[in-house]
């Protein structure tokens, strides 16, 4: 399948900027079942942009900024070639052990609640398991299409009866890693998330023995195949948020965000 992808992000101040510094994480990579046909990442202002990689492997964009700046777009579109693996993951760089994404954070921290739902509805760390407590996610919670809320931890979020696909991703993390899978967030697009979203979409993966990762999208209750594109892994979805920055300057910032994703299969 090809999806072309086009993401869309406005910055608009109340006062001119001096600086703005941006750490992108737009950058799709390659895998066996993905393959990037063509990808740009634009800004409409004298910019300069340097590509690293990060420690989670991601391929990360530095964008510099410098003027009396009140407004910036950054443009991010392109097409990916996918193929179908039964959520599989194959091919990606893995510089980290599995065991490494045991560890939590304040936003995918487990309580009690999360626990015992993790025990009653997934009961462990096999393939089996995990996909019980994806479709457990799936049927628990009812859809949120609004825009994320900083900071909201899936233990709050688990409290609520909506919610965005990156609070089911952290929840669903959250849940195995209680169970004692290692599990981790991954941000990118789906063309079956809606025509136009206010946000990229969110998803996780979780380790299993004797298979590696598995994709898991609990907003779907379904593995990822063809209709995803996996752009940057983190322990949650802070590290592998698009965009974050900082910027020199006074006055309020105004945000739009514009996702869209079409299929031509």
């Amino acid at each position: 399948m090809r999806l072309t992808i086009d993401h869309r992000t406005v910055y608009a101040f109340t006062a001119p900027q001096g600086r703005i510094v941006q750490l992108l994480r737009m950058t799709p990579g390659d895998t066996h079942d993905q393959t990037v046909a063509e990808w740009h990442v634009t800004v409409d202002c004298d910019s300069r942009m340097t590509r690293h990689r990060d420690g989670f492997g991601n391929a990360t964009t530095m964008l510099y900024c410098e003027g009396a700046i009140e407004r910036i777009e950054l443009t991010v579109s392109g097409e990916v070639v996918t193929s179908s693996s039964s959520g599989v993951l194959h091919g990606a760089a893995e510089l980290l052990p599995p065991r490494f994404f045991l560890r939590t954070t304040p936003s995918t921290a487990s309580d009690a609640a999360i626990a015992q739902f993790a025990a009653k509805e997934g009961g462990g760390r096999d393939i089996a398991a995990l996909h019980r407590l994806n479709r457990a996610v799936r049927a628990r919670f009812a859809d949120d299409h609004g825009r994320p809320v900083p900071g909201r931890t899936a233990a709050d979020a688990f409290a609520l009866e909506a919610l965005t696909p990156r609070d089911m991703a952290q929840v669903f993390i959250a849940a195995a890693r209680s169970a004692g899978a290692p599990a981790r967030y991954v941000s990118g697009y789906c063309d079956l998330a809606g025509d136009h979203r206010p946000t990229p979409h969110g998803w996780a993966e979780a380790h299993v023995d004797d298979l590696g990762w598995i994709a898991f999208d609990p907003s779907l209750g379904l593995s990822p195949e063809e209709h995803h594109v996996r752009v940057a892994v983190a322990l949650d979805a802070a590290g592998a948020a698009p965009v974050a920055g900082s910027r020199l300057g006074e006055g309020a910032e105004r945000l739009e965000v514009d996702v869209t994703v079409q299929s031509d299969d």
